[in-house]
């Protein structure tokens, strides 16, 4: 893949050899500079929102949502140490995902899915962070077994404002009814339950107070671990938000903003 900034695509045979940035083009070298800032200056937002609730660093992941952005950014984050990336469109992921295939990088799913592109993304998708509906469980564990790849984490998507009646049409599941999702998970085969997700809600009570809104979260994953010990995953908080998320207990955090900038994507 190439574009007008970057030219050949940054990942090829050396990497992750420490040579490999040794082939970048001028462009590739200025955009992997700015990543790299952008990366440390996050880092130490979690570090230092760590160390203020006395978590330790290692207690949470970083996943930077390359949504937009093209595979060259993608290969430049793993050049750089990243290794959790995240998108929500897969008519985007799916060429991203092959063109990165060579990397090491863990993927994640964290957009809304309609049962149209599960084939799809299981076959790149280590996580999906948005299942919300008993129809879309079953359609990833078919598409799972059919594909014959190992397990596929799952986490449910809450939508907290749906809990004091708000967001009806919107992706997510209801508060109250997150033990049968998380139920169904644990017991389909293919799929294994690993957690929670949720984005600050932009209607009901919890509107505009993040800290409170993961409150919730993770009283509702700590219900959810009661039931399912092994769904340890508390995915919260994302560039405007992510100290709120920690400190509440997230596990991970989606950031995209905040690493890779607001200057116009590449296409």
């Amino acid at each position: 893949m190439t574009n007008d900034i970057y030219g050949p695509f940054p990942g090829g045979a050396a990497f992750p050899d420490p040579s490999w940035s040794a082939a970048l083009t001028q462009g590739q070298r200025a955009r992997y500079e700015e990543l790299g800032t952008n990366l440390d200056v996050v880092e130490q937002r979690i570090a230092d929102a760590c160390a203020a609730v006395g978590r330790a660093r290692d207690e949470v992941t970083l996943i930077v949502v390359t949504k937009t952005y093209p595979a060259e950014d993608t290969a430049l984050l793993a050049g750089l140490g990243v290794t959790d990336v995240a998108e929500n469109r897969d008519q985007d992921a799916a060429p991203k995902a092959e063109q990165c295939r060579n990397l090491p990088l863990d993927w994640h799913f964290v957009g809304q899915l309609q049962t149209n592109k599960v084939r799809s993304v299981v076959r790149y998708a280590n996580h999906v962070h948005s299942v919300d509906r008993l129809r879309l469980v079953e359609s990833l564990s078919a598409a799972v077994l059919k594909s014959e790849r190992p397990e596929l984490g799952c986490l449910v998507q809450v939508a907290l404002d749906k809990e004091h009646g708000e967001g009806a049409h919107r992706a997510g599941v209801a508060p109250e009814d997150v033990a049968e999702i998380t139920d169904a998970i644990a017991d389909t085969p293919g799929l294994r339950l690993d957690g929670v997700m949720t984005v600050a809600p932009l209607a009901g009570p919890l509107a505009g107070d993040p800290a409170r809104a993961f409150e919730r979260l993770t009283e509702i994953a700590t219900a959810v671990r009661t039931a399912h010990p092994a769904a340890t995953m508390v995915s919260a908080g994302m560039s405007g938000d992510l100290e709120q998320a920690i400190a509440a207990g997230a596990t991970h955090v989606r950031v995209g903003t905040a690493v890779l900038g607001v200057r116009s994507p590449l296409r």
